[in-house]
């Protein structure tokens, strides 16, 4: 995730200050890495200093004085750039997940050994995490941001149980391989 994107995006709705951009990052990405208050404060200072936002007044609601941000043409044109970029799909595959499997295989040379063992546990654990998911995107007054992180996540847990059950099938294969 690119917090200053991210934050020029929730500014390109309007002007707020640092705690309105807080929460509605919260709403907006609401399965995201959580965004610390400092981390929004510093990476206001970051656009202002670069001509992305610029303070666009103080507002006083029941406590301090809070400095209103907005952003400026440049950050409209710079959060467009980003937008314009493609995602490259990762060229490495860098998940535990995988990373666990192998040493796993490496470690134990039982046929239903710590691979296998691990790869139950997991797909119980994914399967857990798919039951919460659909909870979440199920409950009466979710919003349509909770319902397509859900289902964003749902998707990658559904290639990782593919991936296990594959995996699951292929284990004494495997075993001989990594072994050899």
């Amino acid at each position: 995730m690119s917090t200053p994107q991210v934050l020029l995006a929730l500014l390109s709705a309007g002007a707020r200050h640092g705690y309105d951009l807080k929460r509605a990052y919260d709403v907006r990405f609401p399965k995201a890495r959580p965004l610390a208050f400092g981390q929004v404060y510093s990476t206001l200072e970051r656009l202002t200093r670069d001509g992305l936002a610029t303070e666009a007044g103080v507002e006083r609601v029941d406590g301090p004085d809070r400095t209103v941000f907005a952003i400026t043409d440049a950050g409209r044109e710079s959060l467009r750039d980003w937008l314009d970029v493609v995602e490259p799909p990762t060229p490495h595959v860098t998940n535990a997940l995988f990373t666990k499997v192998v040493a796993a295989l490496l470690v134990d040379e039982s046929p239903d050994g710590l691979a296998v063992t691990y790869l139950r546990a997991q797909r119980r654990a994914h399967l857990a995490r798919m039951r919460d998911f659909t909870q979440v995107k199920t409950a009466d007054g979710v919003s349509v941001g909770e319902v397509l992180a859900a289902d964003y996540a749902l998707a990658h847990l559904d290639a990782d149980l593919r991936w296990i059950d594959l995996t699951l099938s292929r284990i004494s294969a495997l075993r001989q391989e990594v072994l050899a």
